[in-house]
């Protein structure tokens, strides 16, 4: 799979000066923690999943997350137990399908070893499991599980824990459960490939929800529990690991309080205006908003609930031209020393040693989200995508 790969080559050519790498479900971790993209979840009841499976895969979606915990209800886990292996089964029965990496969110770490079990040799379409509710205390049982599964499957599978406990939104409480979850995810860290926010969890703890005017940095309660969590858990010092941005709930509005967020100028000069009323009427610009706030505060992909999204997030994660330019100077031998320089396009000032993280971080997502052409913008990226 790749990103963008379910538009033509031709397209592809004209979008990008280097394209996005191929990656498998094999792939190193490093490659595929950064390639996640939108992540797309799915409940695990639906009738037609495997289908719907490869429908969104067609469609560019390269992760996807089928659920059985929040997004069913309590009297739904057994039948939709039942329906995943099916499906799954189903998919693993298809020679040359090709599918987006696949996780299961489970509620309890008995669910990890009965489901691979019960998959038997379906299991090798499953990349792994997400962990909910992830603490120091409930998340060892869950790596226990998980590490105990790929051993008796001989199977590859990683965790994403989902960071949204009130224990670590609650002041008194979030320092310590922060270095409880770094000690349980470090043990683990091979098999951690990503950590994900639950920020619908952090608002309903104060009965909370933004709206589509705003980003879960209006938020401020929530704001400062993001600060924290890459803070602790997302340093660029070999230390951290990838952590997503939290989900957008909206998929159309009906009414606004506020103007629109998007710039009507990079639309008029490729001609796009329809594309930015479209993107307006639903919700999208709140939801761009926010993807450039995920990158800008040091978070790498975002969980979706619906396909619309999916294509703002991979659009917006491009690196651009400019980026690149400046991440291959920053990291060129000859500045092992350090030292500053102009930026190649003259706007501004590259200082060697700060920015070397930041340019190593760029050139991975440069490999596998690709970098753009000099006069290509998100505009043409949805464009395209959309076209």
């Amino acid at each position: 799979m790749r990103h963008f790969g379910h538009i033509a080559p031709e397209v592809r050519k004209r979008l990008f000066y280097r394209e996005p790498c191929e990656f498998t479900a094999d792939s190193p971790a490093r490659v595929l923690s950064a390639a996640l993209g939108a992540t797309l979840y799915s409940p695990a009841t639906r009738p037609r999943l495997a289908d719907d499976v490869l429908k969104q895969g067609a469609r560019g979606v390269v992760s996807m997350v089928l659920c059985l915990e929040d997004s069913i209800s309590d009297a739904e886990v057994v039948a939709g137990e039942e329906n995943l292996v099916r499906q799954l089964s189903d998919l693993a029965g298809r020679p040359g399908a090709d599918l987006p990496l696949l996780f299961v969110r489970v509620r309890e770490p008995e669910q990890i070893g009965d489901l691979v079990r019960r998959l038997g040799p379906a299991v090798a379409v499953l990349s792994g499991f997400v962990l909910p509710k992830f603490t120091a205390e409930r998340g060892v049982p869950f790596l226990e599980a998980l590490t105990a599964a790929e051993s008796a499957s001989g199977r590859r599978l990683f965790a994403m824990p989902v960071l949204e406990s009130p224990e670590l939104l609650y002041r008194e409480s979030r320092v310590e459960t922060l270095e409880g979850i770094f000690r349980a995810v470090d043990k683990y860290r091979d098999r951690v490939l990503a950590l994900r926010l639950g920020v619908t969890d952090f608002c309903s703890s104060y009965g909370l929800r933004r709206g589509p005017d705003m980003t879960a940095y209006d938020i401020q309660v929530v704001a400062s529990v993001i600060s924290d969590v890459v803070n602790m858990l997302g340093r660029a010092d070999g230390t951290g690991f990838t952590v997503t941005g939290p989900v957008w709930e909206y998929f159309r509005v009906q009414e606004r309080m506020f103007k629109p967020q998007l710039r009507q100028s990079p639309f008029l000069e490729v001609e796009a205006t329809a594309l930015r009323q479209k993107l307006i009427e639903h919700a999208m610009d709140g939801l761009l908003r926010e993807i450039s706030l995920d990158r800008a505060n040091g978070l790498l992909g975002k969980t979706c609930i619906h396909p619309s999204h999916v294509l703002p997030v991979h659009a917006l994660s491009v690196v651009s031209h400019e980026e690149f330019s400046d991440a291959q100077d920053i990291l060129r031998p000859e500045r092992d020393g350090g030292g500053v320089l102009r930026s190649a396009y003259t706007n501004k000032m590259n200082e060697v040693k700060p920015h070397r993280a930041w340019a190593e971080r760029t050139l991975l997502r440069a490999e596998v989200f690709g970098v753009a052409n000099e006069d290509i913008g998100f505009v043409e990226l949805l464009a395209a995508g959309l076209a």
